[in-house]
């Protein structure tokens, strides 16, 4: 059994949270002062995700590097992954903020999508 300590980030209560696990799954949560915290810890433990942001390579437009993330959090585990396949992309069209740049990017459901305009 594995004790983690985490401050929890879903509310501004910021609760120190103590998880005690056991083959990534949560056996006890302390420290949360609302229910939002055991969720929380529960999801960081066993299914951690994150939104991915970076930026991907412009041609012939005025950005050289445009910002991108994805539209919804992906496993923690697929990042790595995600990173290499974003180095493969090339920006050739304008964009505004919010289009997609690849929808369902590594077939996760989620979309990786332009943070700002590029002309």
């Amino acid at each position: 059994m594995i004790s983690k300590k985490l401050t929890c980030i879903e509310c501004p209560e910021g609760c120190r949270l103590t998880i005690d696990a056991e083959n990534s799954k949560v056996i006890k949560i302390t420290g949360n002062k609302c229910p939002k915290g055991e969720s929380y810890a529960v999801a960081e433990i066993e299914n951690p995700v994150r939104i991915l942001t970076s930026t991907v390579l412009c041609q012939g437009l005025s950005l050289k590097m445009l910002s991108v993330r994805t539209d919804k959090p992906i496993s923690k585990s697929m990042i790595f992954e995600a990173m290499k396949e974003i180095k493969k992309i090339k920006v050739k069209k304008s964009l505004n903020a919010g289009d997609i740049i690849v929808k369902d990017f590594l077939r996760l459901g989620v979309n990786l999508i332009a943070t700002r305009k590029a002309e």
